[in-house]
């Protein structure tokens, strides 16, 4: 069983970054992605950034060019770096490992993130 841990969220003002960090127990060798979605209360969960085990990187359109996905594959740990932070990218942020092969999804517990002077 895959353990997943955030950390990094807070309060910060408009216009501010913060840095989410996403610590798995495991990573797989086979194909799969690490992914960050987040939910606002009353709203569906939705995929943010998604970066796959071969490298490649997707968006959520409202965050591309703020936001960027990376990994530290020695540290087992997916890293969200958030700039320029909206009112409107306040929600519980979680990560989530998906492995291909097995179709299996694991998720974190969740990292509050608010944006507000």
């Amino acid at each position: 069983q895959v353990q997943l841990v955030e950390s990094g969220g807070g309060l910060v003002q408009p216009g501010g970054s913060l840095r989410l960090s996403c610590s798995a127990s495991e990573v797989p060798s086979s194909v799969h992605a690490m992914s960050w979605y987040r939910q606002a209360p009353g709203s569906q969960r939705l995929l943010v950034a998604r970066i796959f085990s071969h490298g490649v990187t997707n968006y959520l359109d409202a965050v591309k060019g703020r936001f960027t996905i990376s990994r530290d594959n020695a540290n087992k740990t997916t890293i969200l770096q958030m700039n320029a932070l909206k009112p409107e990218d306040t929600a519980v942020y979680y990560c989530n490992l998906n492995i291909y092969a097995t179709k299996k999804d694991y998720w974190g517990q969740g990292t509050q993130v608010t944006v507000s002077l």
